[in-house]
């Protein structure tokens, strides 16, 4: 790098070599480059920063999601899993269903059910949404104990506690009291009320969606984090985002808890998204080269922070989330065995993984993989 002129990109790229947390303005400059040699560069920094801060060992988890309704209260503008309960399509999962989903996952060697859903209002159990929500992670608690689960939303948690006009941290310490490991850091979308008011204005806002993790965290419940991605927001708006997670993190950390265990970029795939969006957006599918530029500076931006970085390979396809792993990924995600949310919306990544697809997909990267569990430690001792 030979230009050492603040602003520059060649500055901006050796600060965070130098392990420099980037400023959002600088994270900006570098978001809007088009210059194919200013992005080779970014790429080529972020996979080295991504080689100090966590390594060469690319992980995955063997999981299993459990969307276990899509009847839903709310009207997202890029959602096309929801329904309303007298719709067709919609559906709700018996106890039966949930359990027989957990024990395939069991059988296929999973260690983590993620869990999320619609918000139903009739979800209850004695007049009480909490207690259906509780009974939910129980009933899978009593015959699998050892699995993890990575459950409900910050808006699942708003949901609830607005229902039962409970606090956050009530709602949250039952769950975490009935089995609840981990919190899914969705519902994030783009952390600015302003995208939020197009993207889904019935969703909490931004401070809520921050006050529910930092709440999960202060009670000692480690969260993910998420961004979805290329619709209507700017690369100012991106930048602000990651702004706000990184000092959510930083505060979490201070404060001794585990916080956020990974960044995951979620690209919008608008194919049969509500039509108002879809034709604003302007394309069914996302753009692989806006993807990969923002998942470089997320991890120039989050790294010294938030060591894990996750492509979404529903979202991406699995050859699109393995070169993501050129770009500043060390993680490959799970086998999900299912997924509706985004593959309603006409993504064409598929809604499976084995694990000898994940693992073919690391190696041919010259990357060791390693099965890991939710919160990354190793789940096997061998690495190959």
């Amino acid at each position: 790098m030979v230009a050492t002129h603040p602003g520059t990109v060649s500055h901006i790229l050796e600060r965070a070599l130098s392990g420099a947390d980037l400023t959002e303005a600088e994270g900006v400059v570098l978001l809007r480059q088009t210059d194919p040699g200013a992005i080779a560069a970014l790429r080529q920094v972020a996979d080295e920063l991504r080689r100090r801060q966590v390594g060469e060992v690319v992980t995955y988890v063997i999981n299993r999601n459990i969307n276990y309704t899509n009847i839903c209260e709310q009207h997202c503008s890029f959602c096309a899993f929801r329904r309303d309960a007298d719709a067709a399509g919609a559906y709700w999962l018996n106890e039966g269903a949930i359990l027989e989903k957990a024990a395939e996952a069991v059988q296929q060697g999973a260690t983590e059910i993620c869990m999320q859903g619609g918000l139903n209002p009739e979800a209850r159990i004695g007049g009480r949404s909490l207690s259906y929500y509780v009974h939910l992670v129980r009933l899978i608690k009593r015959e699998f104990p050892q699995l993890h689960l990575h459950a409900f939303s910050p808006q699942e948690v708003q949901f609830i506690a607005r229902q039962d006009g409970l606090s956050y941290a009530e709602v949250i310490a039952a769950l975490q009291d009935a089995g609840v490991g981990s919190m899914p850091g969705t519902a994030a979308e783009v952390l600015d009320d302003e995208v939020r008011k197009v993207l889904c204005p019935e969703k909490i806002s931004s401070a809520e969606w921050l006050e529910i993790v930092a709440t999960a965290h202060r009670l000692g419940m480690p969260s993910t984090s998420t961004m979805l991605s290329g619709h209507i927001e700017t690369p100012e708006q991106q930048m602000r985002h990651l702004g706000q997670v990184r000092s959510l993190q930083q505060a979490s950390l201070s404060q001794g808890a585990t916080g956020i265990t990974e960044f995951i970029l979620l690209p919008f795939v608008g194919q049969d998204a509500p039509k108002p969006l879809r034709r604003r957006v302007g394309r069914d599918q996302p753009v692989l080269a806006d993807a990969l530029k923002l998942t470089a500076v997320a991890r120039l931006f989050l790294g010294n922070w938030i060591a894990n970085h996750q492509p979404s390979w529903v979202k991406l396809g699995l050859a699109g989330a393995t070169e993501a792993l050129r770009w500043g990924c060390n993680d490959l995600g799970g086998t999900l065995m299912e997924e509706h949310i985004t593959s309603m919306a006409g993504a064409q990544g598929g809604t499976c993984k084995t694990v000898e697809e994940l693992r073919a997909a690391i190696l041919q990267c010259d990357r060791p993989a390693q099965q890991r569990d939710t919160l990354y430690q190793p789940v096997v001792s061998s690495v190959s």
